[in-house]
């Protein structure tokens, strides 16, 4: 089990004088274990300096901005894999299932598939079976990580250290097919009104026609649809 899952999911959450204050130990965390090279950890430090030293409101319209105005960035693993399909409900399902079979029960406040919460998660498992989960979400990550490149953005550095501890290099043509989906642009107010008009998702026993997927079936469906 790492810590530094945990401190890049506090990295990645949203910004608080609480996380103004943890930043730079968040950094100190990821260092010490070495799972992550030497290079990301001094980007991951350039991070935590802009969140700890930037006016707090400042950086919080900016992180709002990015990832919930901007929809090719989204921290929810599944809207990248599933989009608002009916195949995104039954998947949900199965993601908190494995979580309980862990011991993690969600935060109602919470969706399943949100990259902060996942990255909770895996700091409670096996190094190996953290990294290989990482491994079927590597081709979405990679392509956040490339929109972010694009964007220059320091969170960027987040998504290099998770593909640096992966187990496994992200597909390449999955990626490209991710990239290929036209980008948002966060001052288009009336697109983003459109794209987010959506059927809500709802999660429980209803949701899936053959009942919630065990923890095995659910790597599985992971693997098959690329997470």
């Amino acid at each position: 089990m790492a810590m530094t899952y945990r401190a890049l999911s506090r990295l990645l959450s949203y910004p608080e004088a609480q996380l103004q204050a943890e930043a730079k130990l968040c950094v100190d965390v990821a260092r010490g274990e070495g799972l992550v090279p030497e290079r990301l950890v001094n980007a991951l430090g350039k991070l935590a300096g802009y969140i700890e030293g930037g006016e707090l409101y400042d950086v919080q319209a900016a992180y709002v901005d990015l990832f919930d105005r901007t929809r090719s960035v989204s921290l929810h693993l599944y809207e990248h894999v599933h989009g608002e399909s009916r195949e995104r409900g039954p998947a949900m399902v199965g993601l908190v299932e494995l979580y309980r079979a862990h011991g993690l029960e969600m935060d109602v406040s919470d969706l399943p598939d949100y990259l902060p919460v996942f990255l909770e998660f895996l700091s409670i498992l096996p190094d190996t079976e953290a990294a290989s989960l990482i491994g079927e979400a590597a081709h979405v990550l990679a392509a956040i990580e490339e929109r972010l490149k694009k964007r220059k953005s320091l969170y960027r550095a987040v998504f290099g250290a998770l593909l640096a501890i992966s187990d496994r290099p992200a597909d390449r043509l999955a990626v490209a097919d991710l990239l290929s989906v036209e980008d948002d642009d966060p001052n288009d107010l009336d697109a983003i009104d459109k794209a987010w008009e959506e059927e809500a998702v709802t999660f429980g026993p209803e949701t899936a026609s053959d009942g919630c997927p065990k923890a095995q079936a659910m790597l599985n469906t992971m693997q098959g649809t690329r997470l």
